[in-house]
């Protein structure tokens, strides 16, 4: 994780900044808390979201007592550096009423209501699984760590992924002539997958798929 400049971020007269945490599956804005310098220098640190509790005037480690962590992946601050965007994978619940983000009441003309299921995780988007993965598989083409079987395939090159493209395209049909649902999602799966090797290995962007795909929506 890239390390912020404290210098830059305007506390308020507590010596405090708000910080807003957002999942980085669902996209779901999870929960607004406040950070002091060390209470950030831990998030930092530890990659887990640490926050300072203005009633109890101390740090809480975010999940310590429920076992509902928040895994920091990345930190930005805004334009007049006075607020705080943390994405986290979120484990289990945001929420201390057992809702996956604290924001599940619903301000209507009717007065407030509440959205979404208690202990209910959203599902993530395909569009942001995939380009998820397609991270993932960007920092392997990069890396190349040994043992990993996608820098087997990037270095077999593109005829061996072209090879498992054609391999997992028969596999799906397969799984769909056998009416196997959880074949058939396996299978789709490993499919995603190898394409989206090989989109890395062509240089083709998982947004540019995107952009086809829109055009077929007219």
């Amino acid at each position: 994780m890239e390390v912020l400049d404290l210098a830059k971020i305007r506390w308020d007269s507590q010596g405090l900044v708000p910080a807003i945490v957002q999942d980085v599956e669902t996209k779901d804005v999870l929960m607004l808390a406040y950070m002091n310098e060390e209470s950030l220098h831990r998030t930092l640190l530890e990659h887990k979201a640490c926050f300072y509790s203005r009633s109890r005037q101390s740090l809480w480690l975010k999940g310590e007592t429920s076992g509902h962590f928040q895994e920091v992946i990345d930190i930005k601050f805004d334009c007049d550096q006075d607020a705080l965007l943390l994405t986290v994978k979120q484990t289990g619940m945001a929420c201390h009423e057992n809702h996956f983000s604290c924001f599940h009441y619903d301000l209507t003309g009717a007065g407030f209501r509440i959205t979404g299921e208690p202990e209910v995780r959203p599902e993530p988007s395909l569009g942001r699984t995939l380009e998820l993965l397609s991270d993932v598989i960007h920092s392997r083409n990069l890396e190349r760590p040994e043992g990993a079987y996608t820098t087997y395939l990037f270095e077999k090159g593109i005829d061996k992924i072209l090879k498992k493209v054609g391999e997992e395209s028969a596999e799906v049909i397969i799984a769909a002539k056998n009416a196997d649902p959880e074949e058939i999602t396996y299978e789709v799966s490993d499919l995603f997958y190898h394409v989206l090797v090989m989109l890395e290995e062509r240089v083709v962007g998982v947004g540019k798929v995107a952009e086809e795909l829109s055009k077929r929506r007219k």
